[in-house]
C-alpha cells in the first residue's frame, strides 16, 4: 500500500528493519521535501515486493551501465513523472537511497544518484567506485552523495 511521506513528521514507517531508520527516513523525508517544494509533487513509497517494476528498473541500470549488483535488501520504492522526468526511487535496508532521473525527452539529463543515510558505510559494491560528497540537512544529518551518467536508453 503506498505510503505518503510527510516531511513535516518524519516517520520511520516501512524502515524499521533499517539499522539506520531514524536517518533513512530523515533522508526519505528529504526527498519528499524536495519534490514538494520544487515541483509541488507528493512523494509517495510503496514495499518494494508491491513494485517489482521500478526495483527491477533501477538494479538494470546500475548492472547493464557500471556492472553494479546491490547487495542490500530493498525495502521501499517510488516511480513517478514529473516536470518530463521520469523519476524512480529505491531505498535499501542498509541505508542507500538510489535515485534514477531519466528525462523522458532524447538528449535530455539522465542519471543515477545515491545517497548515504547518516551513519552507514559506503557499500562495499560502491566504495571503490564513487566519491562521496558530504551534504547537511536539517532532516537527514549529513547525507553523503554521489552520482554518475546515464549513456544507455531505457
Amino acid at each position: 500500500m503506498p505510503y505518503v511521506v510527510d516531511f513535516k513528521t518524519v516517520s520511520t514507517t516501512g524502515l524499521e528493519s533499517s539499522p539506520v531508520a531514524e536517518t533513512l527516513a530523515g533522508l526519505r523525508a528529504n526527498e519528499a521535501r524536495y519534490f514538494s517544494t520544487k515541483y509541488n509533487h507528493v512523494f509517495t513509497v510503496s514495499p518494494a515486493g508491491e513494485v517489482p517494476d521500478v526495483v527491477d528498473r533501477v538494479s538494470r541500470i546500475l548492472k547493464d551501465e557500471r556492472d553494479i549488483v546491490i547487495g542490500s535488501r530493498p525495502l521501499e520504492a517510488s516511480g513517478f513523472e514529473v516536470d518530463g522526468l521520469r523519476m524512480d526511487y529505491v531505498f535499501y535496508e542498509s541505508g542507500l537511497s538510489i535515485n534514477v532521473m531519466y528525462s523522458i525527452e532524447a538528449g535530455g539529463k539522465r542519471a543515477v544518484g545515491f545517497k548515504l543515510a547518516d551513519g552507514m558505510d559506503v557499500p562495499e559494491e560502491l566504495a571503490e567506485r564513487f566519491k562521496f560528497a558530504r551534504q547537511k540537512s536539517r532532516l537527514a544529518g549529513t547525507i553523503r552523495g554521489s552520482y554518475f551518467v546515464i549513456k544507455g536508453e531505457y
